[in-house]
């Protein structure tokens, strides 16, 4: 497999990434390199890691406030936290994960790419200390678990943005005595990346009462 072709940016990206495509790309890279060695990722998602996950990623980062806080729970990989950081500089990220060979492989990528606006933080959601304007995640766990992990972090006025498939709707019944008893309220469902992606990225948002 001719991995440099394989990773090669999308024209789309330049919009999205705009002066700091070049650190995409090579996230792109060592996700597609180390990502696979370590079993971040597995060999086949490398032919499609732009248009299945960093794009999918990017479309959502250009709806964050300038100078948001935010958190990513179970960042795994660092998808979305590190497309985030990227895509915006302007923002504060916390990538949080519970596995060290995941935490070690992000450390590594933050300090090759000199990302100033991202910390690592190893542990379980729940062991985490903080409050944050976004708490977002990936396709990490089932919606009335995934609130019980995610809102407590949320500060008061602050909303969760979950990464989800477009049938996360079909989730929300089974998780809406958790979203009352986390403080949450206006339960919706945004598409974002209309016109510029082939599947616009879905995401569950819960704003936490002020």
């Amino acid at each position: 497999m001719d991995v440099s072709r394989e990773t090669s940016a999308p024209a789309v990206a330049g919009s999205l990434f705009g002066s700091r495509l070049d650190l995409a790309q090579r996230y792109a890279m060592s996700l597609a390199t180390s990502g696979v060695e370590r079993g971040l990722i597995g060999p086949r998602e490398v032919p499609r890691l732009w248009d299945r996950h960093l794009l999918n990623c990017a479309v959502v980062a250009t709806a964050l406030e300038s100078g948001a806080e935010i958190a990513d729970v179970g960042t795994g990989a660092g998808l979305p936290g590190l497309v985030w950081a990227i895509a915006r500089a302007d923002v504060r990220m916390t990538l949080i994960e519970p596995l060290l060979r995941r935490t070690v492989f992000l450390e590594e990528v933050v300090a090759d790419l000199g990302l100033d606006n991202v910390d690592v933080v190893r542990g379980r959601a729940e062991e985490v200390d903080g409050a944050y304007d976004v708490v977002t995640s990936r396709a990490v766990a089932p919606l009335p678990r995934l609130v019980g992990w995610s809102m407590p972090l949320v500060r008061p006025g602050g909303s969760m943005w979950a990464i989800k498939g477009a049938s996360v709707s079909d989730e929300v019944p089974a998780a809406r005595s958790a979203i009352r008893r986390s403080g949450g309220t206006n339960v919706r469902v945004t598409t974002y990346g209309e016109g510029i992606v082939e599947t616009p990225t879905t995401v569950l948002q819960i704003d936490r009462i002020p």
